[in-house]
């Protein structure tokens, strides 16, 4: 039966069932999916951030996993933030060799192949087929929330070799999904995307860049840990975390 949580907006919540979990072998993960009845405001949108939430295509979800704690949301201070020496080393690269763009997430020829070379590129996928225009319009196009496409091209050629879906609240940004050709990945698309959107917030004066869950865990989403100055939800509070000194 679906349930509606007395949330602003409303929210319907229409899945809530174990699963196993996409992050770490062997344990079971719940993340009821929620459908708010109408889209978000920023402010709306800050709130469940500042929750825990995390959103995939028009739903909502948190963790409510029955016996693991290793997905923690994080956040990076933008304002407070400053590279490592590897992070600044690639954003130069990236900025020789890319042009930024902004614009509206769409669907087209050129996504859906870069999208197909991501998958099998990076051995993400488990399809049989590649994905279709519908499948990418319900999981990167269509949004409850305020959401704009970044898009990275090289300079010399025009070529499109990465997209990152970015959700923008009052005072935060959130870092959906980016997806690149790992033809390119000399050019460290993925740190470089990360860069740009702290580069935004610090241009439009937002304190937070959310990137959704860290996992200590797992080699796939363990990296979220290397951007600090960083806040990480546990126990239902923001803690935050400096970068080690080296010595």
């Amino acid at each position: 039966m679906v349930r509606v949580l007395p949330t602003i907006p409303p929210e319907l919540v229409v899945a809530d069932h174990d699963e196993p979990c996409p992050y770490l072998e062997g344990q079971v993960a719940r993340r009821p999916l929620r459908f708010p009845i109408r889209k978000l405001t920023r402010a709306e949108l800050d709130a469940r951030l500042e929750a825990g939430d995390r959103r995939n295509g028009f739903y909502l979800y948190d963790q409510h996993c029955p016996a693991c704690r290793a997905c923690e949301p994080l956040r990076v201070d933008a304002l407070g933030f400053q590279p490592s020496s590897s992070q600044a080393r690639a954003a130069r690269k990236a900025d020789r060799a890319l042009l930024v763009e902004v614009g509206e997430p769409c669907v087209d020829d050129e996504r859906l192949a870069l999208f197909t070379k991501h998958e099998q590129g990076r051995g993400l996928s488990t399809r049989t087929e590649p994905i279709g225009a519908e499948e990418f319009t319900s999981f990167l196009v269509e949004s409850s929330v305020p959401t704009f496409e970044l898009r990275y091209r090289l300079r010399a050629t025009g070529e499109l070799i990465g997209v990152a879906l970015t959700d923008r609240a009052e005072r935060s940004l959130s870092a959906v999904y980016t997806y690149y050709d790992p033809a390119h990945a000399h050019l460290s698309p993925g740190i470089f995307s990360i860069v740009t959107q702290l580069r935004l917030c610090q241009a439009w004066g937002l304190p937070w860049l959310y990137l959704g869950l860290a996992v200590q865990g797992s080699d796939r989403m363990r990296y979220k840990l290397d951007w600090f100055p960083h806040e990480r939800r546990l126990n239902g509070a923001w803690a935050r975390f400096e970068r080690p000194q080296v010595r």
